[in-house]
C-alpha cells in the first residue's frame, strides 16, 4: 500500500513513512492511492473476531507490504488489554433503533484513545525497527493531548509536545495533560484558540529547519494512521448490527472531522454506510457547510463542548481531495484560497456529491443541555455534550429500517459541571483519575508566536 498528498507534490510513500512524517512536506494530507475493498463474505468473517482481531485485520490492509498481521495481532491486543470494558466499543439502544456507540472505556475516557493507544505500538515497533527518535508535537481541543501524552509517556524513543489553547478545556481535560510528571512529555497553553494551536503545528511542520532538527512527527488526525485506527470500531458496530446484509448509518459529534472520515472510509472499503451525520455547536462552519454550501471562518466561540471549538476542520482537505475526483492540483488551490480568504467556494454539484451522503445539526449551548436532559429522562441514559449533540444530529437523520449508530465520543465525568446542570447528577471519574484534582500540574504559558514555542520545544528535546 501506496501514499499520496491531498496536493499532489509529494512522491509515493509507505505506511511507516507516513506514520513518522504526519503532515505530508508540500502542506497536504497523506491518503491511500486506491480505496482497499472487502467482499461480502469477508466482511462476514470478521463477525467473530474479537475487537483487536478485527482492528488488526482492517489495518492490514494499510500496513501492507511494511507491518504483517501477526505483528498487527500483537500490537492489537496489547493497545486494547487496558480497556475497562470487556467489548472494547459496547453498543447500546437508547432509543428505538438508535444506538449509542461508547467509545470511552479508555484510560484517558475519550475515543481518542481508541486510536491512540494503537498508534503508541504502530510507533514503538517501527521506531525500535529503524532506530530512530522523533519529536510529536499535536494540537488538542481537549482529547486529543491526554490521549497522546497517556500512550506515548515515558517512552525511549519520542519526545512529546501538545499545545492546548489556554482556558478552552474543561478542567478534566486540562489536567488529565498537565498533571503527568514524565520527563518526554511537555505541556504548553497557548493564549488563542484550537484553531490557533493548529496552525503553529502546521507551521513548525512548515518549517523545514526546525522540522529536520527535532526529527518532528504528529499524532493528531492529519496523521493517516489515526483515522485507520479509527476504521474498526465502525466496521465493528455495523456487523453486530447486520452488515454486509443491512445497511448503518452513523451519527458523529465533529470538530476535526477525522471521526466521521473514519466512518465514510469503512463505506469506502465496501461497509455498506447508508448516512453519515455530523453535530456541530456554535461553531458550526460544517453544519453550515453541509446545509448551506457556506464554507466560512468565524470567530471560534467556546462552549459546553469545547473538543469542537474549531472552524478549521483539517480532515475536511481528505473529503474534498475525493469530492475534487483526487484532482490535487484543484484540492490545494481550493485550500490555500480557503487559508487566505477565509471562505471555500465549491461549484454546486461538488457539494451535492457531499450532501448525498452527509447531514448535520446544529445544537447552541441551551439546546444541547436541553438534550442531555431530556435523554436521562427518557432514557436514563448520561451522555457528556458532545455526545449529546451527535445523539440529536442521529435522530435527525435516521431512517425507517435503518439503525443509526451515533459515536459517543467522552465519559460524562470529563465535563461534569454541564452533566450536573443538565441533568442533577455529579458524574464520578473511574478510580484511576481518582486522585486527579489533587496532583500537581506542569505547563508552559506561552503567546500564539511561533518562534517562542519553537524554541520551548527545542528546550524540550535538548537542543536550545
Amino acid at each position: 500500500m501506496q501514499y499520496r498528498s491531498t496536493r499532489g507534490d509529494t512522491s509515493p510513500r509507505s505506511f511507516s513513512d507516513i506514520l513518522l512524517a504526519g503532515l505530508a512536506d508540500d502542506g497536504g494530507l497523506y491518503m491511500p492511492e486506491t480505496w482497499p475493498r472487502f467482499s461480502a463474505e469477508q466482511w462476514r468473517e470478521m463477525r467473530t473476531l474479537s475487537y483487536p482481531d478485527l482492528a488488526a485485520r482492517i489495518l492490514s490492509v494499510f500496513t501492507a507490504g511494511c507491518i504483517d498481521l501477526p505483528t498487527l495481532q500483537t500490537l492489537c491486543a496489547r493497545a486494547y488489554a487496558g480497556f475497562s470494558h470487556a467489548a472494547i466499543a459496547p453498543l447500546t439502544e437508547i432509543e428505538n433503533g438508535l444506538f449509542s456507540m461508547e467509545l470511552f472505556h479508555g484510560p484517558t475516557l475519550a475515543f481518542k484513545d481508541m486510536a491512540m493507544q494503537l498508534l503508541g505500538q504502530l510507533f514503538e515497533h517501527v521506531l525500535t525497527e529503524r532506530n530512530q527518535r522523533v519529536t510529536i508535537v499535536g494540537a488538542t481541543s481537549g482529547d486529543t493531548g491526554s490521549a497522546a501524552i497517556e500512550a506515548f509517556r515515558g517512552s525511549p524513543h519520542l519526545s512529546v509536545a501538545i499545545l492546548h489553547p489556554m482556558g478552552r478545556t474543561s478542567e478534566v481535560q486540562r489536567r488529565q495533560m498537565t498533571t503527568v510528571q514524565d520527563a518526554n512529555i511537555l505541556n504548553i497553553a497557548v493564549e488563542g484558540t484550537f484553531d490557533d494551536c493548529q496552525d503553529l503545528v502546521k507551521a513548525m511542520f512548515a518549517d523545514t529547519g526546525f522540522r529536520k532538527a527535532v526529527n518532528l512527527s504528529a499524532v493528531n488526525s492529519i496523521n493517516w494512521a489515526r483515522i485507520a485506527a479509527q476504521i474498526p470500531y465502525y466496521v465493528r458496530a455495523a456487523l453486530m448490527l447486520g452488515a454486509p446484509d443491512r445497511e448503518v448509518s452513523f451519527a458523529v459529534p465533529t470538530g476535526n472531522f477525522g471521526n466521521v472520515l473514519a466512518a465514510w472510509a469503512a463505506g469506502e472499503m465496501g461497509l455498506p454506510v447508508r448516512r453519515l451525520a455530523i453535530g456541530s455547536n456554535r461553531n458550526d462552519i460544517l453544519t453550515r457547510f453541509l446545509t448551506e454550501n457556506d464554507m466560512s471562518m468565524r470567530a471560534v466561540a467556546p462552549s459546553l463542548s469545547p473538543s469542537m471549538d474549531i472552524q478549521v476542520s483539517s480532515n475536511f482537505e481528505r473529503l474534498l481531495f475525493e469530492l475534487l475526483d483526487r484532482d490535487p492540483q484543484a484540492c490545494r488551490d481550493t485550500m490555500l484560497a480557503f487559508r487566505q480568504n477565509g471562505r471555500m467556494r465549491v461549484d454546486d454539484a461538488v457539494w451535492r456529491r457531499a450532501t448525498a451522503r452527509f447531514d448535520a445539526l446544529m445544537l447552541d449551548d441551551d439546546a444541547t443541555l436541553a438534550e442531555m436532559k431530556t435523554l436521562f429522562e427518557r432514557s436514563g441514559y448520561l451522555a457528556d455534550p458532545h455526545t449529546a449533540i451527535g445523539i440529536a444530529a442521529g435522530r435527525k437523520a435516521q431512517e425507517p429500517g435503518i439503525p443509526m449508530v451515533v459515536a459517543a465520543t467522552a465519559h460524562p465525568a470529563k465535563f461534569p459541571e454541564a452533566v450536573c446542570k443538565a441533568t442533577g447528577i455529579d458524574p464520578t471519574l473511574p478510580p484511576h483519575l481518582a486522585g486527579l484534582f489533587d496532583r500537581e500540574e506542569r505547563y508552559d504559558i506561552l503567546p500564539n508566536a511561533l518562534t517562542l514555542v519553537e524554541d520551548a520545544v527545542r528546550r524540550h528535546v535538548g537542543l536550545a
